[in-house]
């Protein structure tokens, strides 16, 4: 259903659970839209990233930056890898299209909807496409606390 475009806002969060992972957390309404991306987000418009779909997570889970222990939703540290505004351009049960305005991921992007528990995040060909890039590599920090998830969990098992 395309529609004029809705602002929302967005987080990722880099979460090192079972295996490490960033979650891409889309908000509508009052709940947060969520794909986990093993590889994460790139800015380069040839690369495709495998998003599975997560549950749905109630708006107070894009705040979290720290250690997860025995939560439902999984163990591990977390942070908030980036953030920001994001205006919906096209929403339809298998195809979704965005403009994020982060402070790392800028721009159009889409998910579309390839398979049962299986969709591909891809960035839209436009000023803030950097091919050949990958700001996952070049930026492994937290936008809020500068720090990689690797110390947010050494920070957690220091003793106090």
């Amino acid at each position: 259903m395309t529609h004029s475009p809705e602002q929302s806002q967005f987080v990722v969060q880099l979460h090192d659970a079972t295996t490490l992972h960033f979650d891409l957390r889309l908000r509508f309404g009052d709940i947060l839209r969520s794909w986990a991306v093993p590889k994460g987000p790139s800015l380069d418009p040839s690369v495709r990233r495998l998003a599975v779909p997560v549950d749905d997570h109630q708006l107070s889970a894009g705040d979290f930056e720290g250690v997860h222990e025995g939560s439902s939703r999984g163990t591990g540290a977390v942070i908030i890898w980036d953030e920001g505004s994001a205006q919906i351009l096209h929403e339809e049960p298998d195809h979704l299209s965005f403009v994020l305005e982060g402070s790392k991921l800028t721009g159009g992007f889409a998910l579309t909807k390839t398979g049962e528990r299986r969709w591909i995040l891809v960035k839209v060909r436009d000023d803030h496409a950097r091919t050949g890039s990958d700001i996952v590599a070049e930026q492994p920090f937290s936008i809020r606390s500068g720090k990689t998830v690797y110390e947010v969990a050494n920070d957690d098992a220091s003793p106090g």
